[in-house]
């Protein structure tokens, strides 16, 4: 299962990635390269799922 959710984080973080990049929003930017590490670093079903919306709802809540 947590595969699976590193998969569909890192699919959004690479979406993240390219959009912060040619609309020059750094919290995009930012974000889609976390979604694209984290979930290499973080092991467990909960965390994944808390700190991947977290980092999809940040270029939202922060803008620079």
């Amino acid at each position: 299962m947590d595969w699976i959710l590193g998969f569909f984080f890192g699919i959004v973080g690479s979406a993240y990635f390219v959009y912060g990049r040619k609309q020059q929003h750094a919290m995009a930017l930012v974000s889609g390269v976390a979604l694209m590490v984290y979930s290499m670093l973080v092991s467990g079903t909960l965390w994944l799922v808390v700190l991947g919306l977290g980092f999809m709802a940040l270029p939202f809540v922060i803008s620079f």
